[in-house]
């Protein structure tokens, strides 16, 4: 369940809640979207400050992508699609092509450069991610 914070974001920017089958369609609808990875708001109290922070990038950024929240259920399973490494985390795509994410809180200027940056990046490949490998032809003995 999301914070008071985060939920009154959502309420308030109207931002769309995505989850394992909503995603791609809200992917493939957007230039660029930013999905946003709360966590556990009681484990991780930063999620709050993202989530006053967040809709003022969207602002000073003026329509350049589109807010989304992870729906908390969905989290674990989209975190291994688009992998970080701690939490809370905003996860940048072009389409459906993953650009990178910014963890916790930053510093403004700090946010500033990054998400220009990623916002002109090159998509990263994500090796093996979801894709089991098999080794075929191999005699087991």
């Amino acid at each position: 369940m999301p914070s008071t914070l985060i939920r009154l974001m959502i309420e308030q920017q109207d931002y769309p809640v995505v989850d394992t089958t909503t995603l791609d369609d809200f992917l493939q609808a957007q230039p660029h979207s930013v999905l946003f990875f709360t966590g556990d708001p009681k484990k991780y109290p930063e999620s709050d400050d993202v989530a006053v922070i967040l809709p003022e990038l969207a602002a000073h950024f003026a329509g350049r992508f589109r807010v989304a929240v992870v729906a908390r259920e969905a989290e674990e399973a989209l975190q291994q699609r688009f992998p970080f490494s701690s939490w809370p985390a905003l996860v940048f795509l072009r389409g459906e092509h993953y650009l990178g994410a910014i963890t916790r809180v930053q510093n403004w200027s700090d946010y500033l450069g990054e998400i220009e940056r990623l916002l002109g990046a090159e998509a990263l490949h994500l090796r093996g991610v979801g894709i089991p490998v098999i080794a075929t032809g191999v005699v087991q003995g």
